[in-house]
């Protein structure tokens, strides 16, 4: 599943360039609590970049199953919602923004179930 390389590759060019940013310009800026709220943004944003490069590589390992498919999806959606709600936030300070960060973590437990999902129904 090539999309899932791309859609990776692409998000982990973007936590670098988001971290990147956030240690050099945000910093002094943003409260220590909000810079810490958005550093966690760029840290799960970068595991699950890892994440979905590691789905499109299963995916060509298990004939890239509807259940590979589907962790790959839930993953870019929790990166979006989690990561995105969290940029969002540290910057805004719109509180009622937190609301949305669970639904994201959510996305990303339900990936990685589906791909132990996945190991399960090869093995």
């Amino acid at each position: 599943m090539k999309i899932f390389l791309i859609i990776g590759a692409l998000n982990a060019f973007l936590a670098v360039a988001l971290g990147a940013f956030g240690a050099h310009g945000l910093e002094g800026k943003l409260s220590e609590k909000m810079l810490a709220v958005y550093k966690t943004g760029v840290q799960y944003h970068m595991f699950h970049a890892a994440g979905l490069v590691l789905v499109a590589l299963l995916a060509e390992k298990f004939a890239a199953t509807s259940i590979i498919t589907w962790a790959g999806w839930l993953m870019f959606i929790g990166i979006i919602l989690f990561s995105g709600s969290l940029y969002v936030l540290s910057m805004s300070g719109i509180s009622i923004l937190g609301a949305i960060t669970p639904f994201g973590g959510l996305a990303f437990l339900a990936s990685w179930l589906m791909i132990v999902l996945a190991a399960f129904k090869v093995l």
